[in-house]
Order: C-alpha cells, then sequence, then structure tokens
C-alpha cells in the first residue's frame, strides 16, 4: 500500500488489491463459436418474423453485428442467445414498419409520364427485382441504368463515398442476377 498526495494535507489510500466482485469474471467466450452455433437458430427466426429469406440474413446479420460490438457485455448475460433473438425480434418489427411506410408513400407516387418509355413492359421483373432491394441498393441501381448516371455522380446525389456506391452497386447486381435466375428457372 502507496500513499500519494491528493491536495494539501490531505493523503489517500492506494491498494492494488482486486476488488471482490471482479476476482469471479471469467474469461471472454469466443464470439465466433457463439455464432455458428446460433446462426442457423437465429436465421430461421428472422425468417419466420420477416417472411423473406434476403431480409432475414440482413436481420440476422445486423443482431450478430450488434452482439459483435458489444461481446464483452453481451457473453456474460445468462442467456446471450435470448438477447441475439430479442435484437432479431424488434430488427423484424422495425423492418415490416419501414416496409409498410415505404408501400404506402409507393403507391401515391403517379409514375411522370416521360419515365413510362424508360419503364417497358419487358423490364418489368427487372424493376420488380430493384423494388426488393435494399433501399440504398435499389438507390443506386435506379440512378446507375435508369438515369445512366456515373458512380461520381450517384455519389454527389446520395451523398456517399465512390467506393460506397461501387459497393451497393455491386452487392444489387449480385442479388439482381440471384433472384432474375431464380425467376427464370421456375418459368421454364
Amino acid at each position: 500500500m502507496t500513499m500519494q498526495p491528493v491536495r494539501r494535507r490531505q493523503m489517500v489510500e492506494r491498494t492494488t488489491e482486486v476488488a471482490p466482485n471482479l476476482r469471479s469474471i471469467r474469461a471472454v467466450p469466443d464470439f465466433e463459436s457463439f455464432y455458428r452455433s446460433e446462426y442457423r437458430a437465429v436465421v430461421g427466426l428472422a425468417y419466420a418474423l420477416s417472411g423473406s429469406r434476403l431480409a432475414a440474413e440482413d436481420i440476422a446479420q445486423d443482431a450478430f453485428l450488434a452482439a459483435h460490438r458489444q461481446w464483452e457485455r453481451v457473453a456474460f448475460y445468462e442467456q446471450p442467445e435470448s438477447w441475439v433473438r430479442r435484437v432479431v425480434s424488434n430488427l423484424a418489427v422495425s423492418a415490416f414498419r419501414t416496409k409498410v411506410r415505404e408501400a404506402g408513400a409507393l403507391a401515391r407516387l403517379k409514375p411522370r409520364e416521360e419515365y413510362l418509355p424508360a419503364l417497358q413492359a419487358e423490364d418489368a421483373d427487372f424493376w420488380k427485382a430493384v423494388r426488393n432491394l435494399p433501399n440504398r441498393q435499389a438507390q443506386v441501381i435506379a440512378l446507375h441504368y435508369l438515369e445512366d448516371r456515373s458512380i461520381a455522380e450517384i455519389a454527389r446525389v446520395l451523398g456517399c463515398s465512390q467506393n460506397t456506391v461501387k459497393v451497393h452497386l455491386h452487392k444489387g447486381r449480385d442479388r439482381l442476377a440471384r433472384r432474375l435466375d431464380e425467376r427464370w428457372e421456375v418459368r421454364q
């Protein structure tokens, strides 16, 4: 034990003894093993709540990201898997509310006549698939293909970096390819 002056004529004791409540702290469990053991069940819950495999994967990813960011705390909950499922439930409800709001807003919009030639009937499947993409990916795809904007222009319009636009364009194209391939296989 050492004594250090704090103010004039006052002394404070400084100890190196570990507080009793800290003695029982165990090592932080491995997040990766937690993720692997819970992923399928969490995606299943998210799918049941959202009705969409892609939305379920996004919701699960967001829930695990939240858990990872707070893992030092979450790991010591009695049931960290319950915490992740609660986050999934909250995210699914938020996604549903957002989807309802967006659907209402889209229903109120009337297409302008000058855009109608660009949206031909044969492109209906493509644009329907675009509307089902995550918001930012749909925005990037629409600006790039409908308005023929460059990466730099899209970045300025959306207020983000060119790299962010490239990532959303890449992910959007991948998702569109998968969705359109699935639809094509079903029709044949």
